[in-house]
């Protein structure tokens, strides 16, 4: 294993971030700031309680899950790809490393910016909202996770991606939509029950019902069969990645 070049990457990736303050950070925890405000005050003050929990509490799992997904995606995605667009990939891959080092490198500054985000918006959220976490380790365990998952998934779309225009596509038309849709402003069992089955479909149904769990305890999917379709789109991503490397899928043209 050749720690240098993970740390490379590593740090250098995390650099970016320190860079892009403004739009890595602090643009993410304003917007949440204000879903809290319009949704949290305002709306919530008309529906009152959801399964016994205030509704401002309710949707702060979901709106981490929201940030997470999207800031992993879009730091992973713009991490893998402006070194291809700069040309700067092919000392990556003509380097003696392998892909699993190349992944550590990249995917772990992702994650663990998004990991950071994560928890400054639950710091965040005690401005607006007291809340508690019934299971500590289980959040932090599905927070890596979900940033780890969506790391690997934003490096796929980062490497598929030929223009910036394209690593906008997949997290704009497709996540936030499943994510809106995905419970979490609401809980699934408040739909229609053809609605409640067709939800069930919605992959981001999952992440936002194992995560609520771990705060209080409540969940729209059973824990263990939303742990199992987190690893199984984790596996999906792994094995998509591999096959990238194997081929050169976009990396060697």
């Amino acid at each position: 294993m050749n720690i240098y070049a993970i740390r490379s990457i590593y740090f250098f990736e995390m650099a970016r971030t320190w860079r892009t303050l403004m739009q890595s950070i602090a643009s993410p925890i304003l917007s949440t700031s204000l879903y809290f405000v319009v949704f949290g005050a305002a709306i919530g003050s008309r529906v009152g309680e959801i399964e016994g929990i205030s509704y401002g509490a309710f949707i702060i799992p979901g709106l981490v899950m929201l940030s997470i997904m999207t800031e992993s995606i879009s730091n992973a995605s713009f991490g893998i790809y402006l070194p291809k667009f700069s040309g700067t990939i092919f000392e990556v891959l003509s380097a003696p490393i392998s892909y699993i080092e190349v992944l550590l490198g990249y995917v772990g500054a992702a994650a663990t910016k998004s990991i950071i985000l994560g928890f400054l918006i639950l710091a965040t959220a005690r401005i607006f909202v007291p809340y508690e976490i019934e299971h500590p380790i289980w959040m932090i365990g599905f927070l890596i996770l979900t940033a780890v998952t969506f790391s690997l998934f934003g490096f796929i779309i980062g490497i598929w991606a030929d223009g910036f225009e394209r690593l906008q596509v997949v997290p704009l038309m497709i996540i936030t939509p499943l994510t809106f849709l995905g419970g979490t402003f609401y809980s699934i069992k408040m739909l229609p029950p053809i609605w409640q089955k067709i939800t069930l479909f919605n992959p981001v149904v999952y992440l936002v019902s194992c995560f609520r769990w771990s705060f209080y305890g409540v969940s729209d999917v059973n824990v263990v069969v939303s742990l199992g379709m987190t690893l199984l789109f984790l596996a999906l991503c792994f094995a998509t990645v591999w096959w990238i490397f194997k081929t050169g899928y976009r990396l060697k043209t």
